[in-house]
This record gives C-alpha cells, sequence and structure tokens, in this order.
C-alpha cells in the first residue's frame, strides 16, 4: 500500500509539472503573439510619416568622448565597495565620495550625471575604465548624441558643441559643427548596469547609469557666439538646446554661471518666432541653478523633453522650489498624465511675456512608455507616429540595433491606464495590441501614449534620452 501511494504521489507531482509547463508554454507563446501585435503596430504607425529632408536642425551644447563601461568590473578594478549608507553628495572630492553617491542612484535604478572636481580622482577613475574588459569608446554629449540621431533620420544638422580635430573626423558630413578644436576632448565615464545587478547588499530594479565628467569647457556654453552668429544664416526649424547639467554644480567665480544663462536667454529672445525651441532637460542637484535655468530657458522654449526622473523634479521646482533627488523608477502613466498639465498650467500663466514663449509640447520619455503632449491648436503635427518613432528608437538604441527582436523585449506598461489620478473612476485606456499607440483629445491638449519594447539584452542606456527625444520631434516638425 505504501509503495502504491508512492507511486500516486509521484505520478500526480508529474502531472502537476507537466500541467505546469504546459501552461507556462501556452502563457509563453500568448505573450510572444502579443509584443510581435504590438511591434507591427509600432512599425506601421512609424511607417505613416515620411522624412522631410529640407528639415534644418541647430543644436548645442557641449561635446565629449564616452568611456562606456560595465560599472561592477571597474568598481572592482578600483577595489572599491558599496558603503554601509549610501547619500547624495553635492561634491565628489574622494573615493567615498563617489561610493556613496554611485551607490544612492544605483539602489534606486536612477539615472544621474555628477561633476568630480577632484582632477586626481577622476584621473583614477578613467585609467581603470580605459582598461576594463569591454569598455567602448563613442563621441557623447547631449547635443551631439541628438544630432547623430537627427541626422541619421535624413536631417541637415548644425551643431554647437567643441571636439579634438580627431573626433571632428568621425562626425557625418550632414552635421556642420561650430566651434574652436580642443586639444582634448572632454571626457565622460558611463558606469552602465543591468537591470537585477548587484554591488554589495544593493540590487538595482531596472537598467541605467551613473555618468562623472570633469569638464573644463562646456559648463561654460563656450560655442554660444558661434551659434548665435550662425543661427540667422542658417535659418533652422527648430533650435534644441541641451548639456546645461554641465553646469551643476561647477565651481564657476562669482556671477559667472548666471552671465552664460543670460547670454543664452538673450539668444532664445532674439531667435525669429518661425524657428521653435526645443529644451532637453537632465539630472540636476543644484537647486539654484535648476531655478535660474527655469527663469532663462525653460520659459523661453516651446517644447520640452525629459524623463520620468526630470519631470517630477521640474515639477517640485514650480511647485516648492526644491529640487527632487529621487521619484519613482516605474511610474503611473495617470500620475505622469497628471505632472504634465500641471507643467503646462505654470509655465503658461505667466502674464509679463518679455520675450518668453508658450510651451505647446512635452515629451515624456520612460522605460516603459512614451507620452507626448501637445497644445490643442498647436502646429506640431504627427503626434501618433511621433509617439510610436520614440517607442522603437528606445529598443534600437538600447539593444543597439535597427531591427528589433521581439523575442529580446518585454512590455512593462499596464493593459490599461487611467488618464487622471485626481478623479476616482476616471475612464480607462486599453491597450490594443494591433493599434498600440492610444491618442485622445482633451479640452486642451492632444495626448499620444505608446508603449516600449523594453530590451532584454542591454547594449547601452547612456543617451538614450537624446536618441528617443529628437527621433520623436523630428516627426513633430
Amino acid at each position: 500500500m505504501a509503495s502504491l501511494n508512492s507511486k500516486t504521489a509521484i505520478f500526480v507531482a508529474l502531472i502537476v509539472l507537466l500541467c505546469a509547463l504546459l501552461y507556462k508554454k501556452h502563457t509563453d507563446d500568448l505573450m510572444k503573439d502579443k509584443m510581435t501585435h504590438v511591434l507591427r503596430g509600432l512599425l506601421r504607425a512609424e511607417k505613416k510619416v515620411g522624412v522631410d529632408k529640407n528639415i534644418r536642425i541647430a543644436l548645442g551644447f557641449g561635446g565629449c568622448e564616452d568611456i562606456i563601461v560595465n560599472a561592477q568590473d571597474v568598481l572592482q578594478g578600483l577595489n572599491y565597495t558599496s558603503p554601509a549608507n549610501p547619500e547624495h553628495v553635492d561634491d565628489i572630492e574622494s573615493k567615498e565620495d563617489f561610493n556613496k553617491i554611485f551607490t544612492y542612484f544605483f539602489k534606486q535604478g536612477a539615472a544621474a550625471e555628477r561633476y568630480v572636481e577632484n582632477a586626481t580622482l577622476f584621473s583614477e577613475i578613467a585609467r581603470v575604465a580605459r582598461q576594463t574588459p569591454g569598455a567602448r569608446l563613442a563621441m557623447g554629449g547631449n547635443a551631439p548624441a541628438m544630432a547623430r540621431r537627427l541626422a541619421m533620420e535624413g536631417a541637415e544638422i548644425l551643431l554647437a558643441a567643441r571636439f579634438t580635430k580627431e573626433s571632428m573626423k568621425t562626425i557625418p558630413d550632414s552635421i556642420k559643427v561650430l566651434g574652436k578644436p580642443l586639444e582634448e576632448d572632454e571626457l565622460h565615464i558611463l558606469f552602465e548596469y543591468s537591470a537585477g545587478s548587484t554591488w554589495g547588499n544593493y540590487t538595482a530594479n531596472r537598467a541605467n547609469r551613473f555618468i562623472i565628467h570633469s569638464d573644463k569647457s562646456n559648463p561654460f556654453l563656450d560655442t554660444l557666439e558661434d551659434l548665435e552668429a550662425e543661427l540667422p544664416i542658417f535659418d533652422p526649424s527648430v533650435l534644441v538646446v541641451g548639456g546645461l547639467q554641465m553646469m551643476d554644480n561647477f565651481p564657476f567665480k562669482q556671477g559667472i554661471r548666471q552671465e552664460r544663462l543670460k547670454k543664452l536667454q538673450d539668444l532664445l529672445i532674439k531667435t525669429d518666432r518661425s524657428t521653435k525651441i526645443h529644451f532637453e532637460l537632465a539630472s540636476f542637484s543644484d537647486e539654484t541653478l535648476m531655478k535660474e535655468i527655469v527663469d532663462h530657458v525653460v520659459y523661453y522654449s516651446d517644447s520640452l523633453g525629459m524623463n520620468e526622473q526630470e519631470l517630477p523634479n521640474l515639477v517640485s521646482i514650480l511647485t516648492e522650489g526644491k529640487i527632487a533627488l529621487i521619484s519613482d523608477s516605474r511610474p503611473r502613466i495617470a500620475s505622469v498624465l497628471d505632472q504634465m498639465r500641471t507643467v503646462f498650467h505654470l509655465l503658461n500663466q505667466s502674464k509679463d511675456m518679455n520675450g518668453k514663449r508658450k510651451l505647446t509640447r512635452l515629451h515624456l520619455h520612460t522605460l516603459a512608455y512614451q507620452a507626448i503632449l501637445t497644445q490643442k491648436g498647436s502646429d506640431w503635427k504627427n503626434t501618433m507616429s511621433a509617439a510610436a518613432k520614440a517607442s522603437l528608437t528606445a529598443n534600437r538604441h538600447v539593444c543597439g540595433s535597427n531591427w528589433i527582436d521581439p523575442e529580446k523585449a518585454k512590455l512593462l506598461m499596464d493593459d490599461s491606464f487611467s488618464t487622471t489620478a485626481k478623479i476616482e473612476g476616471a475612464d480607462k485606456i486599453l491597450l490594443e495590441e494591433n493599434r498600440p499607440v492610444s491618442c485622445w483629445a482633451e479640452d486642451e491638449f492632444d495626448i499620444c501614449l505608446a508603449p516600449v519594447l523594453v530590451c532584454t539584452e542591454v547594449l547601452q542606456t547612456g543617451g538614450g534620452g537624446d536618441n528617443i527625444s529628437s527621433a520623436g520631434l523630428l516627426y513633430q516638425l
């Protein structure tokens, strides 16, 4: 009897295991089928729009050489260990400071970029990074990354950034570069990590990067005057401003930072209204600088681009005058839509314009989805296709391939979402697999939202926002 019971138990266990395997296969097949439908729908939406080959786009600022490395490999090469109490520090002056701030952002899976004043420390980290197996070199900087993507898509580009003569040789002919050559390229080190990777007792909940630099020219926007002289001649459809985070915590002499931002503001005011102005936000920790950027740049922009950390940071500055260093890395769609509406209302309520522009477009790029909100009646076009383009560009850039493999991707966006968190029982919008870009009209806004096929075999996250934002922007001109 005991033997019979034992055999019965084994048989039941095998049946349960077989059912579990069959269920998993069925679930996997359903997900694969869903991913394929979503991809086809996004590709159809992307193909509805062709790029005008006569479009001209001007961009500034910054330029650098990126060293892209696996974070854990470099940290081990430096013999660093994770701190017991990670925390944010304003100035990275020692390896302890670096450890604290890197781990602070790593455990949140949050992107950040910080200045290192200690030249000796930066040089040592750079030396080890260069020697780390798998380290890659690439031309970097916000404006150059956006310029490359826009040129790749077919636009004619004017780029205000400085490089060495050697680096200039790698820039496509369709990009005209302003600025005197540097003797040595500025260097940025991108510490990349994947979802689930560990550092000491901490585990990253998503793939991301931590960037450090020790720039000497970029914080001064030293191609600003070159851009000012060339811009009226070039007559672009849009002027893109980025790279202002190079000013964050940089040790300027008294008044210099304000002087350079005022000079940039003057350029934006003088720019003909037929040229739209897009500002690409970044990670800021200096409260005073962020307020100055809002006053001198944000108020003079037609369009803003930002990620899921930068949006709540901007909302916090506008509503409370404070920096929000960390935010939810996977925010609810309803919450971010409310934040986007808040930004529009706060920036457009000023009665004293004095050369300011009315914000008419906001593009939020997140890990799980792309959301583009435009002012009703504005002349931004093709919002649905732009959201699809941004979504596909996210996968292509992070995976490092123009061909998207649905088996190397996943969907993190929910099957349905509310359009606001402020109204209980608000209407929900379903994700339609064959028409995955959801678009709807409100009293003031037109909104489109597209799911992202999140790359599961990550090559790089650095430069992701720049590539995504510029690709979406181009489709709306």
